[in-house]
């Protein structure tokens, strides 16, 4: 019984190493013929579409940090916005690659922020350097120029933008010269701003250009009492231009004026315009600072082609210098 039990299990067992063996040819043979006619790669899709295939995944992951993750300057970081999935498939021989066109697609898809320190006064951006320290080293060395002034409002912050253009912008002005002089840029013409406000009222414009000859309050001749104005020496018919925005109170003759442009421009603020050739507006009309409201001109009491500017604070005349035609 023992004996024909034995070879009823060597049998089966040969039959069964027989059928392993023929499974295993088969599979063998399945796996060459796969190997000769197709080959393994990564289909890479974003947000669910294929956009290509590579050989090597660890290659594509290494080019993308190289070539897109890896920063250095003035880059804060880079963001990816188009994150590529890898799915290992068997294609045909005849599939082709595409690194290069990938690598383009998931640059398209990458935003880049930049980080630079600006450099404020009174709140407003003046300059930018590269880092921190430069900024610090800036603001100490202006503070030391004017004397540690407590009242010269001037900060640092950090300036993050994703803008190439604003970014290639700001490199080229971020030496530490050139963001010196802007930074007293600002400076100085605050102080000129400030000079030439009165009442909250930025005398901006100055109306023309010329030589002055006669000055506020002078006691001359060719009037009864002390000037009023100031006289700006100009060539019959040039423009004259309005030296802060308002309202056009006045715009014909007056007297001794002679053709005559009052300006209001709130706050009790008023500036006027005397001695026109012509006059180019007319009462009510709304004007902003620079535009052209007159021509020069002699009318009335004058003893050649000049503008009579006046500068009054609550119908009271004060000394335009104070404001403008003044040294800084």
């Amino acid at each position: 019984m023992t004996y024909i039990l034995r070879k009823r299990i060597i049998y089966y067992t040969k039959k069964t190493f027989k059928r392993v063996n023929i499974l295993s040819l088969l599979l063998i043979s399945i796996v060459s013929v796969i190997a000769f006619k197709y080959k393994p790669v990564y289909a890479i899709s974003i947000s669910g579409e294929v956009v290509g295939y590579v050989s090597d995944k660890a290659k594509l992951e290494e080019r993308i940090n190289n070539e897109i993750l890896a920063h250095s300057g003035n880059v804060a970081f880079v963001t990816m916005n188009a994150v590529p999935n890898y799915k290992l498939e068997f294609m045909s021989e005849n599939v082709q690659t595409n690194d290069d066109e990938i690598m383009e697609i998931l640059k398209q898809g990458t935003e880049t922020t930049y980080k630079y320190y600006a450099v404020n006064f009174k709140g407003e951006t003046s300059a930018y350097v590269n880092t921190l320290e430069e900024a610090q080293k800036l603001v100490a060395e202006i503070k030391e120029e004017h004397g540690n002034n407590s009242e010269l409002d001037i900060g640092i912050s950090e300036y993050y933008t994703v803008n190439i253009d604003d970014a290639e912008k700001i490199d080229k002005n971020t030496d530490i010269q050139v963001a010196k002089q802007n930074v007293e840029n600002s400076i100085n013409e605050y102080i000129i701003k400030e000079a030439r406000t009165v009442n909250g009222v930025y005398l901006e414009t100055t109306p023309v250009n010329g030589v002055i000859t006669s000055r506020f309050a002078s006691i001359e001749s060719v009037r009864t009492g002390a000037h009023t104005g100031l006289d700006i020496g100009a060539a019959s018919g040039t423009p004259i231009k309005a030296t802060a925005g308002g309202t056009i109170k006045h715009a014909s003759w007056m007297g001794s004026y002679g053709n005559l442009v009052i300006i209001s421009h709130g706050n009790g603020i008023e500036t006027y315009y005397a001695h026109c050739s012509k006059i180019l507006v007319s009462v009510g009309q709304k004007v902003n600072s620079g535009d052209t409201i007159a021509l020069v001109g002699t009318t009335g009491n004058s003893t050649g082609p000049h503008l009579h500017f006046e500068v009054r604070i609550n119908d009271k005349p004060v000394n335009p210098q104070n404001y403008l035609y003044r040294s800084y």
